[in-house]
């Protein structure tokens, strides 16, 4: 799958926390979760979303917990290379 620039630029943003990653810190970053509050309402925006049924002020909150899914999503992806020995891509 091909990354969009947003995705590139994150990735880039975030090598600099990804290479200070120890172990036990790659460990507790790639078991990162929201709550089940917090993904109970992912769900619903993400429902009315698919929908069109979103109001402005829905939409900007689901644009932000998108975003930072994709921030959490990227950190996991460098911890679990980390953790299996291999060089991050550059």
């Amino acid at each position: 799958m091909r990354k969009s620039t947003n995705g590139r630029f994150l990735e880039r943003l975030l090598d600099p926390v990804a290479v200070s990653l120890n172990r036990e810190a790659a460990h507790k970053l790639i078991g990162l979760k929201a709550d089940r509050r917090t993904q109970a309402r992912v769900a619903h925006l993400a429902d009315k979303c698919n929908e069109g049924e979103l109001t402005a002020e829905e939409r900007h909150e689901y644009e932000v917990y998108v975003m930072a899914g994709e921030l959490v999503a990227i950190l996991q992806a460098k911890a679990r290379l980390l953790l299996a020995g291999r060089k991050q891509p550059v």
